[in-house]
């Protein structure tokens, strides 16, 4: 049981609340039974777990499971989960683990999302939530996006980051011209497009490219586009939110696609 909160290990863990400490140990972390429920549901590798007695004792079928998951698992106070944890009212377990992004090529191209320079954490989590529910083959982001791992990311998400293909990339525009060169065609959103959302084909492999929230994608990679959508809005509304506009889009290719 670590009950100080000068412990080594708590130390290291608590340096995972920042961008640089998880650059720097290669871990991110993860809070709460929700997010360590689908890392079991999908055997994602954990590093260490820490949780409180009570905790266990109220979930011990969870903790032998992420035990077994786990490099190691400990007990801790209540006061030591506190300090752990990004929130405010941890629930009474969290976890360190390592990133599996996939790096160069997706398994399957079918229909793909990228994003440029998105900075919102719970924008980011809601757009993991919605690609994984529509099906969606990968997302690409650009290394000034929010961190892929920022725990409001995880919790936005509400567990889907674990079971969607996942990769951060320095050059975009390199990764986008790859796909269109094999075919895919290449849609983004522009509040001055002629055709609306619904009026493109989205049976063939499709790139969907959303930007940040206040700029909207840059000039280099709006050239790469092969055609340009809007999303109707009654007067007076200037936009919609990046993760609904991603939301209103991929289930349209979604409807598309079953019918």
């Amino acid at each position: 049981m670590i009950t100080s909160l000068q412990n080594p290990l708590v130390k290291q863990i608590r340096k995972l609340h920042t961008p640089k400490g998880r650059r720097e140990q290669g871990l991110f972390l993860l809070e709460g039974t929700h997010l360590l429920e689908e890392a079991c549901a999908v055997s994602y590798p954990l590093e260490t777990v820490c949780c409180t007695l009570e905790w266990q004792q109220r979930h011990p079928q969870l903790w032998e499971n992420v035990s077994r998951q786990a490099e190691r698992a400990l007990f801790v106070s209540y006061n030591v989960l506190q300090a752990l944890a990004t929130t405010v009212n941890p629930d009474g377990i969290i976890a360190t683990a390592r990133r599996s992004l996939f790096q160069h090529e997706l398994k399957k191209i079918d229909l793909i999302l990228a994003l440029e320079t998105i900075q919102d954490p719970g924008n980011l989590g809601t757009i993991i939530r919605t690609a994984t529910a529509v099906g969606v083959s990968g997302l690409w982001m650009s290394s000034d996006c929010v961190d892929v791992d920022n725990p409001k990311v995880l919790r936005a998400s509400a567990g889907a980051w674990f079971r969607l293909p996942m990769a951060v990339t320095p050059d975009l525009k390199r990764e986008v011209l790859y796909y269109r060169q094999k075919g895919v065609q290449v849609i983004a959103t522009l509040a001055s497009a002629q055709d609306l959302y619904w009026d493109i084909d989205y049976h063939m492999p499709t790139l969907i490219l959303l930007g940040n929230e206040g700029a909207g994608l840059s000039v280099d990679l709006l050239t790469l586009c092969d055609k340009y959508v809007r999303i109707p809005l009654s007067a007076g509304v200037e936009s919609l939110n990046v993760a609904i506009a991603a939301a209103v889009i991929l289930y349209e290719a979604r409807r598309q696609r079953q019918y």
